[in-house]
Formats: structure tokens, C-alpha cells, sequence
């Protein structure tokens, strides 16, 4: 018996290891004709050129604003669909929030990050560093477009796709605003998470991540800090937002990165019993995102 539960315990790490690495490409099961919205499919790259696919929704205004919305880890353009990882998960849907916007006058982007969805390969998961070239190719796409107002461009912008941005912003384009939805720091979420999901030694095998990092010439997660971008966001005008009953992200982190934000409006602190359900922000209060992009951008 014994033996048996190690080896579903050391089946269940590889898996985690697995896919905290490599990630996972989720499905796309819902579209924007799901709430009665038309969309383009698109492509373009990355700033390193990896190929990346999404959906452009427009909104008829023209040279009007856009927002981009950048999903989490494991998740992809529509947001997340639960039950296909083994851990306690939750539906996320981005459509709520881009019908919001699309009916405020406001175009919305959609895309699939690398190593997820429908888009191209760059291994292993930086959950930001990297993937911030994703997100500039993102807006150097808008900015090419003759209906996008490349001045008013936002972001939303959720768990690893919050980090994204912030890594992105410094060294890209300009973005006018952004809604980060429970960034975090890498080494406290994998620490939380593993203790969370495989017990008490999940915080040792979650830092030993960073031995295969220096042997794939990858950013360490022990290094990840969104707070050091975080001082140099400059004009961008930032609305942080943290669920109250996250277990595995932490509210003191979010403040922090919210301080040192030249132009931070400070943090949402929303009534949450997890941390799917701090994300369900973005489904729950559509009107508030499209509010905040409307007075913003």
C-alpha cells in the first residue's frame, strides 16, 4: 500500500513538473459567436518570431481603442475551462468581459500565448519573461491596424498573463492602461501551489525547478519578480486586482507591486473562496472591466 502511494505521489509530481514546464494546450471550445460577436481570426508573431493565433473582435469604431487580453497559465484565448488539470480548478470565460467592451466602443484582442492554444512553440513556460514577446508582438499588430488608435491601446491581463505585461511594458510599445488580475512572484506561487497540491515536501520539489531551468538557458524561477518591472510601467495606469481567499497567490505581494507602480490605482481586494474564483473577476464583473478601460483608454 505503501508503494503504491508513492508511486501515484511521484506520478502526480512528473505531471505537475510537467506541465509547470511545458504547459498544456487546452481546446478552444467557446468563440465569440457564443454572445453574438463577429471575430477575425488572425495571426502574427512574436517579437522573436513565433507564430502566435487569436481572434480580433471590433468593434465598428473607427481608429477607436483596443484591449488585449492575456490568459494564465495552462489556459488560452477564451479564458479558462475546468477539469482538465489535476488540481481543483474553475471556469474563467473571457466573452462576458470582451461583449462588454465590444458594446463600450472598444475593440478586443484575443490570442493564444506560445506553448499554449493554437499558437507556436518557445519551451519552456517563463510565466512572463519570455512570454512578454508574445504580448508586444500583440500590440505591435494593433498598432499596425488602420481601425486601432495605437495611443489607446490596453491590457487585461490575468495570473501569468498579468506578469506578461509587466514585463512587456518597459522594453515595448506603449500601453495606456492595464487590469492585472492576481499577478504574483513565481517562487511564492509554485511554493504555495505545491504545498497545496502535493503536501508538505511539494515546496522542495517545486524549488528544484530551478536545476532544470539552468539546463534548458531559461530565466530561473527563483529569479521572477513582476515587482521589478513593475517600477518602470512609467505613464501606464494600473488597476491591481487580488482575491481575498487566494491559496496560493498572496495579497502583501500584489500591495507591493502595487506601491512601487508610478501610476497604480491600487488594489481590488475581491471577495474570493480560491483562487479560480479571484480570477472569475473578468467573468463576474464585465461591467467594471469595460468601465475601467472606457474612463482609461
Amino acid at each position: 500500500m505503501a508503494d503504491a502511494t508513492r508511486e501515484r505521489g511521484l506520478r502526480k509530481l512528473m505531471h505537475l513538473t510537467q506541465l509547470m514546464v511545458w504547459g498544456d494546450r487546452q481546446p478552444i471550445t467557446r468563440t465569440p459567436a457564443d454572445v453574438g460577436l463577429a471575430a477575425e481570426d488572425v495571426s502574427f508573431t512574436a517579437t522573436d518570431g513565433i507564430d502566435l493565433k487569436g481572434w480580433f473582435i471590433p468593434s465598428g469604431a473607427p481608429a477607436g481603442p483596443a484591449v488585449v487580453f492575456v490568459h494564465g497559465w495552462l489556459w488560452n484565448r477564451t479564458g479558462n475551462a475546468a477539469g482538465r488539470v489535476p488540481f481543483v480548478d474553475r471556469d474563467v470565460d473571457f466573452l462576458p468581459a470582451t461583449k462588454a467592451l465590444h458594446d463600450a466602443g472598444i475593440h478586443v484582442l484575443l490570442f493564444d500565448l506560445s506553448n499554449h492554444g493554437e499558437s507556436g512553440k518557445r519551451p519552456p513556460l517563463t510565466m512572463g519573461r519570455w512570454e512578454a514577446r508574445d504580448f508586444n508582438g500583440a500590440v505591435h499588430y494593433l498598432r499596425g491596424r488602420d481601425d486601432v488608435d495605437p495611443a489607446r491601446i490596453g491590457a487585461l491581463g490575468t495570473s501569468a498573463g498579468a506578469n506578461t505585461v509587466m514585463y512587456a511594458i518597459p522594453g515595448g510599445p506603449p500601453v495606456k492602461a492595464l487590469l492585472a488580475v492576481q499577478p504574483t512572484r513565481l517562487p511564492v506561487f509554485n511554493r504555495n501551489f505545491a504545498r497545496d497540491v502535493l503536501g508538505p515536501l511539494g515546496p522542495a520539489a517545486a524549488a528544484s525547478t530551478d536545476l532544470l531551468y539552468v539546463f534548458l538557458r531559461a530565466p530561473l524561477p527563483s529569479r521572477h519578480d513582476p515587482a521589478i518591472p513593475a517600477r518602470e510601467l512609467g505613464d501606464t495606469v494600473v488597476q491591481y486586482v487580488q482575491g481575498t481567499g487566494d491559496p496560493w497567490g498572496e495579497m502583501g505581494i500584489v500591495e507591493g507591486f502595487s506601491s512601487v507602480t508610478p501610476r497604480s490605482l491600487g488594489v481590488l481586494r475581491y471577495p474570493s473562496t480560491g483562487r479560480y474564483e479571484g480570477y472569475q473577476y473578468v467573468s463576474k464583473e464585465a461591467d467594471d472591466v469595460a468601465a475601467f478601460f472606457t474612463a482609461h483608454l
